[in-house]
């Protein structure tokens, strides 16, 4: 699994006191504080706007400013909610690809072995060129950021990571080339589940990173490649056939390109 940052299931932190059970405490413990705090201010909204303006408007800002500081801590609570989970976030964008770019021509290719490499969690082939997604999760307080060009998360550099996801789509691309006849660049990128990215999406160490949604505008909006249907699906059956499914390799091969 590349880039794995987060606890396992069959780990012991994942009994007791796991850090995702402690958020989860917290977060329940928090849960008055929030409710005082947001009564204070949609109260005080609602005052100051009844003086200034009447009394409709300012119960209409009150709700307004309740609402808002609602969304404000549900949103980062749910985006928290891969990471207590223990999971990476790929079986989510799984989904997310298949009800929107697998409808508009894309293809992709699920959680595929790259020989050397380990698993990947998606291969997208589209008019715009192939690319390797990854998914992982830190805790929400994980700062990502660039400096110079390079990754740091919460002020660290992360060349392990980064040379297991580079070294990924460099093999997958040299595969996939072998095996159409054409010269398919992999384009990495790192769907973020979880942890603060200083922007999104932004680009470090060869790699993209951008929260899920943002990561598959980034897709769209810059192809490297102008690949015709035919030539999509060529590189989508090649992917299947020479990145396996647990080691296993496919036993016939497509045509290669004239």
């Amino acid at each position: 699994m590349i880039g794995s940052s987060i606890y396992l299931r069959d780990r012991a932190a994942f009994t007791g006191g796991s850090p995702q059970a402690v958020y989860e405490e917290l977060w329940q413990r928090g849960q008055k504080g929030r409710l005082r705090t947001r009564a204070i201010m949609a109260g005080a909204m609602g005052i100051m706007c009844s003086l200034l303006v009447n009394a409709v408007f300012g119960l209409v800002m009150m709700a307004l400013v309740a609402i808002a500081d609602t969304y404000f801590h549900w949103r980062g609570h749910n985006l928290s909610s891969v990471w207590r989970r223990g999971l990476r976030g790929d079986e989510r964008m799984n989904r997310i690809l298949r009800y929107t770019l697998e409808r508009r021509g894309h293809r992709v290719v699920y959680a595929r072995t790259v020989p050397g490499h380990g698993t990947i969690d998606q291969l997208v082939v589209g008019p715009g060129g192939a690319f390797l997604v990854q998914n992982d999760a830190w805790h929400p307080e994980a700062e990502l950021s660039v400096h110079g060009g390079k990754l740091f998360i919460d002020g660290r550099t992360q060349t392990a990571m980064v040379k297991a996801v580079t070294g990924a789509a460099a093999t997958a691309g040299a595969l996939i080339s072998q095996q159409t006849g054409m010269d398919v660049k992999v384009t990495p990128i790192m769907a973020v589940h979880g942890g603060r990215l200083t922007k999104a999406p932004f680009t470090a160490d060869g790699i993209v990173f951008a929260t899920p949604f943002k990561a598959l505008r980034w897709l769209r909006k810059h192809p490297h490649a102008d690949y015709s249907p035919a030539e999509v699906e060529m590189i989508a059956q090649a992917a299947i056939h020479r990145l396996p499914i647990g080691g296993r390799t496919m036993t016939s091969a497509p045509p290669t390109a004239a």
